[in-house]
């Protein structure tokens, strides 16, 4: 049964614990810099089409971490809003160092 989150606050701890593998967490990590960077180069080149390649790079790598070294479903297929959300969240806990790498 699908568990119900009544806020992105209560949903981020069982993000986190969806993402206990360090490999798994660094892929994420290194797709939401890809992203960043596909999107400035994007607006750097005027060309829109590279965005396009937003959510292949950017799930690429999230996914391949779920499926090959976290080994569950990614929380995107359940919740997809809160999961962008703690995506990003995690990315910016990682770059300060309230989330780790290891």
């Amino acid at each position: 049964m699908s568990q119900a989150f009544k806020s992105f606050a209560e949903f981020y701890p069982y993000y986190l614990a969806e993402h206990t593998n360090p490999t798994c967490r660094l892929l994420h990590f290194i797709g939401s810099w890809l992203v960043i960077g596909i999107i400035a180069m994007a607006i750097v080149l005027g060309n829109l089409m590279l965005l396009w390649l937003v959510p292949v790079i950017g799930y690429g790598f999230a996914w391949t971490g779920h499926f090959f070294f976290e080994r569950n479903k990614p929380a995107t297929f359940k919740y997809p809003f809160y999961s962008l959300m703690g995506d990003w969240v995690m990315f910016k806990d990682i770059i300060i160092g309230k989330v780790s790498l290891k």
